[in-house]
């Protein structure tokens, strides 16, 4: 498939927004229990802040994908049967819980995290419907799998808490240590169920033949062109375009930038309590995340590519 970067971006960044925000409840939980001391009001209300942004991004970059912008509105219309819609209700319901979780801990009201739970749920729900727009796909085998789900939630969650440990590492330094414990766990799950994923992709063989896609049924067919003079749809929006070895690069790079590094950077600012460490895991797991996004999308092969792909 060939990879929009307007879902990469809007993916990769409302990921890291909602694994902010649940970073967020999970440390006013465990301060609520006595676990840990009580951060600073400020570490809440800067990471609601930039879950906000990040979210609002990713909104922004989903209206470059569509044609119509001014139509956006119809997306909704189709709740019932769309994971799509579903997706567009979902977002706009986490960037409210979001932005009323920074103003409840702004206020000091008693309901941040009752305010933070609606929050979690939410976000909980855009990962579930932004993951099943491409799990329910039963005929793009790479994408047919409950790992497609697994690593959206894997991924944001810890983009999200090497975030949060930033944030804490500025705003409440004695936090720090375990929220990166956590985004190193996080990162390390992400990166066993990512690359289970690509050993199942690899093994995957084509259920269509040249055969089912062309309706000949002799078994001697060999397609010999494609059929076009010029340029057209099928050719631009079902082929990334990229040589085998590109997509090679990408792969070894997304593995090394969102995990390997970050999982580096993350152990070393434990020892040496570093924002600046923090701040670079985040910026480089975020750049490995887009191209493990962008890798996610073009790993995917159309069965319309049996018989568009080869020429003469």
């Amino acid at each position: 498939m060939k990879p929009a970067f307007s879902v990469v971006f809007l993916t990769t960044l409302s990921g890291a927004a909602q694994g902010l925000l649940i970073a967020l409840v999970g440390v006013e939980v465990c301060a609520r229990l006595g676990l840990i001391e009580t951060p600073s009001q400020m570490l809440f209300i800067v990471g609601a802040a930039l879950s906000v942004v990040l979210g609002g991004l990713g909104l922004v970059a989903s209206f470059f994908h569509l044609g119509h912008p001014e139509r956006a509105w119809r997306a909704i219309a189709m709740w019932r049967t769309s994971w799509l819609s579903r997706e567009c209700l979902c977002l706009p319901a986490f960037l409210a819980c979001a932005a009323l979780y920074g103003v409840a801990h702004w206020l000091g009201t008693p309901w941040s995290l009752a305010i933070g739970l609606i929050g979690v749920i939410a976000s909980a729900a855009l990962f579930v419907c932004t993951a099943m727009i491409y799990a329910c796909l039963r005929f793009l085998q790479e994408w047919a799998t409950p790992l497609t789900m697994v690593n959206f939630v894997l991924l944001g969650c810890a983009s999200g808490f090497t975030l949060a440990t930033a944030c804490a590492a500025w705003l409440a330094p004695s936090l720090a240590a375990g929220l990166a414990a956590c985004a190193c766990t996080l990162t390390l799950a992400g990166c066993a169920t990512r690359v289970a994923a690509l050993k199942r992709n690899a093994k995957l063989r084509p259920k269509s033949t040249v055969q089912s896609a062309t309706g000949i049924k002799g078994p001697n067919v060999v397609q010999k062109s494609r059929g076009f003079t010029a340029g057209a749809f099928n050719l631009r929006e079902f082929f990334h375009g990229q040589s085998a070895q590109a997509i090679a690069r990408i792969k070894w790079t997304f593995l090394v930038g969102a995990f390997g590094v970050p999982f580096v950077l993350m152990l070393l600012g434990i020892g040496a309590q570093s924002v600046a460490l923090f701040c670079l895991a985040c910026v480089t797991q975020y750049l490995g995340l887009v191209a493990e996004r962008w890798f996610f999308f073009a790993e995917a092969r159309h069965p319309q590519n049996i018989y568009y792909a080869r020429a003469s």
